[in-house]
């Protein structure tokens, strides 16, 4: 068995539900459409992404004499774990934050991975998202998946919950280069399911009104056109996903990855009444640390504006009063979804001009 059969085969063995091998290359035009994608401004406050664009352009720059990619894809397509008892439980999770960080879960995959590579006398470097990797173009060269309509990985067998992984290494790649074929076909369910219509027709996603990136990496208050789009998602959004037929047809095949009903379902009380500290204590090793405790906060009172669950009305009042300034001007146009003048009045007065101004619009819509 050759090095790389080895490297695929103990890539299986350690998790991955699928696993496939493409050339260390990054072709002019992907480099050439990635830099026009940041040039019209879609990846919104992500500015590191026009800082790594060459290293992304050239896996050498991460790993000299890079010459081939394993592929790692492991399902996150979990059923769900249900609703624990007790709690202010509204608001939907992404899928693959039910589980704690896969930053953390995967990694040793790959450290394994680079020391069995090293045993064998092959370079290797693995990488998850963490780096300036083009994991999903390598993915479409492995066979793993096509970028569909919405952007994503979608794999015929996997859907389109899959995380993606790759070792990059010095073997010499093997074989007929080719990418996987376009299995979308006339669909276009995912370009017309998105709340915020944040998918182009090129297949990218404009971050600025992509609700993963609101709800996740937007710092400060929500765009307010965009709130209402925002619906029940507290952090990140799979509709795109949901919605794709071959997702339907995977079905449940996570078996790495275990979602956890506390993060799938989370309390949002514990959003409230802490410090950014205790925050961290109680979250440790799970995505929600990404927003902080303060953009949790702001994601749980959109949330609670757009649903009006009742039993989310302690914290409308927890909010108008939290440390955060980001977190009071989200409750303040909560409470004018709730039409909650008499609550609005004293946040008119608060020390932040950002929540005077969303006191006096609620109070505007609601009078």
């Amino acid at each position: 068995m050759n090095h790389a059969d080895l490297l695929s085969d103990l890539a299986v063995s350690l998790g991955a539900d699928a696993v496939g091998w493409a050339p260390a290359h990054v072709p002019a035009s992907a480099v050439a459409e990635y830099a026009t994608w940041l040039g019209a401004g879609r990846h919104a406050g992500m500015a590191y992404l026009e800082r790594q664009l060459p290293a992304r352009s050239d896996p050498a720059s991460r790993l000299e004499g890079a010459a081939s990619v394993l592929v790692l894809g492991v399902s996150h397509a979990f059923a769900d774990p249900g609703v624990p008892a007790g709690g202010v439980r509204v608001g939907r999770v992404a899928r693959y934050a039910w589980t704690p960080d896969y930053h953390d879960q995967l990694q040793p995959i790959l450290t394994r991975l680079e020391e069995e590579a090293a045993r064998l006398g092959v370079r290797a470097r693995g990488y998850v998202d963490h780096g300036p990797v083009m994991e999903r173009l390598f993915a479409a060269g492995a066979f793993l998946g096509w970028r569909g309509k919405s952007g994503m990985n979608i794999s015929t067998r996997l859907g389109a919950f899959v995380t993606l992984a790759v070792l990059l290494t010095d073997l010499p790649f093997e074989g007929a280069v080719e990418a996987h074929p376009d299995r979308c076909g006339r669909c276009f369910r995912c370009v017309a399911a998105c709340p915020t219509n944040a998918i182009g027709p090129d297949r990218a996603i404009d971050a600025r009104r992509c609700i993963s990136y609101l709800t996740i990496e937007h710092r400060g208050p929500l765009p307010h056109e965009l709130r209402a789009g925002v619906g029940s998602w507290l952090f990140g959004c799979d509709v795109c996903s949901e919605v794709c037929p071959w997702t339907g047809k995977a079905g449940p095949l996570a078996r790495l990855f275990r979602p956890d009903p506390e993060l799938a379902h989370p309390d949002l009380s514990t959003f409230f009444g802490l410090s950014e500290r205790q925050f961290e204590r109680r979250y440790a090793g799970t995505a929600f640390l990404r927003p902080r405790r303060k953009g949790m906060a702001r994601n749980a009172l959109t949330v609670l504006g757009n649903t009006r669950a009742p039993e989310g009305w302690p914290l409308l009042l927890a909010g108008a009063e939290d440390p955060a300034w980001e977190v009071r001007e989200a409750a303040a146009w909560a409470l004018g979804q709730w039409d909650e003048a008499g609550h609005l009045h004293p946040l008119l007065n608060d020390p932040h001009e950002a929540v005077r101004a969303a006191a006096a619009a609620a109070l505007g819509v609601a009078s």
